[in-house]
């Protein structure tokens, strides 16, 4: 077994019911053959750099998982035959991967989601706390710039 990423986007026209069919079917191929999903992240509806089957926008679905390559190969034909499927890319990540690299894998998936999540937080703290200390000095600033115009 080996281990895998990929990401696909699909159209943005389907709706959430067809998005998890996909995807559904999708980790059905991977799982199958003693292949297991490590992490799977829906991104959602993005902006595409550049227009792909006409289309602008994109719903990006990332896979990290560890299967044999039989099944990566049977996964990307089936990406080319489905009309929902807009582009595709699978890479490689190890030679080898058994049972406890998957669990290590999918803990250090979940170690790094809480991370980011903690510093998206600490983020939005910091700007509320921006935008209350420049609301505060805005009137000031208004008050100075009445006076100077009056004083004239």
């Amino acid at each position: 077994m080996r281990r895998y990423e990929t990401i696909y986007i699909l159209r943005p026209t389907l709706g959430e019911e067809e998005i998890n069919k996909v995807i559904e079917g999708t980790n059905a191929i991977l799982s199958s053959d003693s292949g297991e999903v490590i992490a799977l992240d829906k991104m959602g509806l993005r902006k595409l750099a550049y227009l792909i089957k006409k289309e602008s926008n994109g719903y990006y679905v990332f896979c990290d998982y560890g299967t044999d390559p039989a099944n990566v190969t049977e996964m990307e034909r089936k990406f080319r035959i489905d009309d929902a499927v807009m582009k595709y890319m699978t890479v490689k990540l190890a030679d080898t991967i058994d049972a406890d690299g998957i669990t290590a894998a999918r803990s250090e998936y979940e170690a790094a989601k809480v991370a980011a999540a903690e510093e998206l937080a600490e983020e939005e703290e910091a700007d509320s706390d921006k935008k209350v200390d420049s609301t505060e000095t805005k009137p000031k600033a208004k008050e100075e710039s009445t006076t100077e115009k009056s004083g004239e």
